[in-house]
């Protein structure tokens, strides 16, 4: 479970199941799952999930917030391979500087916020798949990205 919930993405079986038995085995959680956990699905839920040990199922997961798709069991490898391509097809300069600001937003305020936007948007407006992605934008055209 501590590995999903760190996971920028997270595709279940909708066999799957989510427990945290760290406090069944009287220990205490791992693996990050203590920071990420509460700010992912709240301080509560994440109590009832360390303290009771519950198990939740891959719909519960989904409906929390745990995992990003439920998909069938025989269908889970597509669907990972689906995501990668897609992702490894886009801006990824974009998308990792999307992910800085977001971790930074939980502890900036809202005016150095908007300054880290400002410069994140600037670098990526620079790079050539933010080239590439204004032209295509213009020229109403599917952009074809590069990495960089």
């Amino acid at each position: 479970m501590s590995l999903a919930c760190a996971a920028d993405f997270a595709i279940a079986s909708e066999d799957a199941s989510f427990t945290m038995a760290y406090t069944r085995a009287g220990l205490t959680p791992d693996g990050s799952s203590t920071w990420v956990l509460p700010r992912l699905i709240g301080t509560r839920r994440t109590l009832d999930l360390m303290l009771r040990n519950r198990a939740l199922s891959a719909a519960e997961a989904l409906d929390w917030g745990l995992v990003s798709q439920v998909v069938p069991a025989a269908e889970l490898a597509g669907a990972v391979d689906a995501l990668a391509a897609e992702l490894a097809a886009g801006p990824t300069e974009a998308y990792g500087l999307t992910k800085r600001l977001l971790l930074l937003s939980s502890t900036e305020g809202f005016e150095s916020q908007m300054e880290h936007e400002s410069r994140a948007i600037a670098e990526a407006a620079r790079s050539a798949d933010g080239r590439e992605g204004i032209a295509a934008f213009l020229e109403k055209r599917k952009p074809q990205f590069g990495g960089s």
